[in-house]
């Protein structure tokens, strides 16, 4: 479905999810975005390549960001060094950004253990969603060339794609609050 790549460095790319979780966290108490942070663990130190950190319910919470600049789709042990990075740094949450697509067992252990899978697009499949005619070379309503689509799986095991943007943040933000 999202097979259009992304014209973006590894570290522009970096800079684009750092950028997007900006602007979502709008609203979140004491949101707070860095990248490339080292966070200590219980078995050594670790740099994410993305953070986030926010107050809920007068708890603190960390969402560590993994952003996955590669061609190949994203294989199951890559969800599995994020969710092992979990559990060392006491981290509360897991996001992956790809500009490539996930492999079914990345998507079924990233569902069991309540990890966020986006895989991030050129803005124009957004329109592309809307409208059975080719998509129109017109700016997106948030004025990013890229959107992100939360990559999940359906009762019966049929992949979902569900849009994130500036409008709509409430999916990403559901998954920095929920629980697997």
């Amino acid at each position: 479905m999202l097979g259009t790549p992304i014209n973006l460095t590894p570290k522009q790319f970096e800079e684009e999810v750092e950028n997007l979780l900006i602007k979502l966290g709008v609203g979140l108490v004491e949101f707070k975005v860095q990248r490339l942070e080292n966070i200590d663990g219980a078995d050594g130190s670790y740099e994410i390549d993305v953070t986030a950190r926010f107050e809920a319910l007068g708890v603190n919470f960390l969402v560590l960001i993994e952003c996955k600049h590669h061609k190949n789709p994203i294989k199951r042990d890559v969800v599995q060094v994020l969710f092992d990075r979990l559990r060392a740094v006491g981290g509360h949450k897991g996001m992956i950004f790809s500009t490539a697509r996930f492999q079914r067992g990345a998507i079924e252990f990233a569902r069991a253990h309540g990890i966020a899978l986006v895989q991030v697009a050129d803005g124009l499949t957004s329109f592309a969603t809307r409208s059975y005619e080719a998509p129109q070379a017109s700016p997106l309503p948030s004025g990013l060339p890229y959107v992100g689509w939360m990559i999940g799986l359906t009762e019966d095991g049929d992949e979902t794609f569900k849009l994130i943007s500036e409008r709509n943040p409430e999916m990403l933000l559901e998954k920095f609050r929920s629980s697997p």
